[in-house]
């Protein structure tokens, strides 16, 4: 295309991406530095970022961020390796049942466990009317590690899916050299399997960080008291306590850790990628 052109292409995109994206985003940030007829300041984020509530919703949003795609990890690059190398009847069923997981809502997760795990649920009513316990024995749900619990089994599938993509593409022969010459599944793990799905485990770990540290639905619904996250201290502000300057504080805060994460990835991701194209 002529640069004329090329560019006449170009601004449609362009004036959308303004329009939906960093118009909004533009009002957020004046509200936060005073709103309108006031002198824009940084006096309010002092302030703000130096209460406790917006340090105790910052490190609850990294823990739960941080041991919820630990978890995802973990559990996503087992039942992936199950899956694609220990194959079953039913496998391919299990794994497009799985999938699904990524097209439900994220509090219906969270709903479904308060039905099987709350204090009035189906464990707990079974041991309330069984055993003839006085309180309900289960009751991690209402706390962080409830909410946890919910997030690994919703985003859990975001690591698999790149993963399963991954070993599909993954050649046969060098598992069957390797167990031919007596190396044991372990072995075939650490020195096959594993080297070739670190892309994707990072891919789908990054992307469960950035979900997970944004996640809203899940917290609401769990309920726990004492568990604010940084995008439930925004809803808590804005709409129960129409503190609107605190709100845009916070979630310029939460934009600006998102972008930063993202950036992180992209880094090491980048820089992975050129590693192996040294080392191959």
């Amino acid at each position: 295309m002529r640069s004329g052109s090329a560019g006449a292409w170009v601004l449609p995109p362009l004036l959308l991406l303004a329009l939906l994206f960093f118009y909004p985003l533009l009002l957020i940030v004046r509200e936060a530095l005073g709103g309108d007829g006031q002198v824009p300041g940084l006096a309010h984020f002092g302030e703000v970022l130096g209460s406790r509530m917006f340090r105790s919703a910052l490190w609850n949003t990294m823990v739960i961020a941080a041991l919820s795609t630990v978890g995802c990890l973990v559990l996503g690059f087992v039942l992936s390796v199950l899956l694609a190398f220990t194959p079953f009847p039913g496998s391919r069923m299990v794994a497009r049942l799985i999938d699904t997981f990524i097209a439900l809502p994220t509090f219906l997760v969270a709903l479904a466990f308060t039905f099987i795990y709350g204090s009035a649920g189906m464990i707990n009513e079974t041991f309330v009317h069984v055993l003839g316990v006085a309180r309900p024995p289960v009751d991690f749900l209402y706390s962080q590690w409830g909410v946890i619990l919910s997030e690994i089994t919703v985003y859990t599938p975001f690591v698999m899916r790149p993963l399963l993509a991954t070993f599909s593409q993954l050649d046969p022969a060098q598992i069957e050299v390797a167990s031919s010459l007596g190396a044991r599944a372990l072995t075939i793990v650490r020195r096959i399997i594993f080297p070739a799905a670190l892309p994707a485990l990072i891919a789908g770990g990054s992307l469960c960080l950035l979900l997970t540290v944004n996640e809203f639905g899940i917290v609401l619904f769990i309920g726990a008291k004492d568990v604010i996250t940084l995008p439930l201290l925004v809803y808590d502000l804005a709409i129960q306590q129409f503190d609107y300057a605190s709100a845009c504080i916070i979630a310029v805060v939460n934009i600006v850790l998102s972008l930063g994460l993202y950036t992180v990835y992209r880094f090491v991701l980048a820089r992975y990628g050129r590693r192996r194209a040294g080392l191959v």
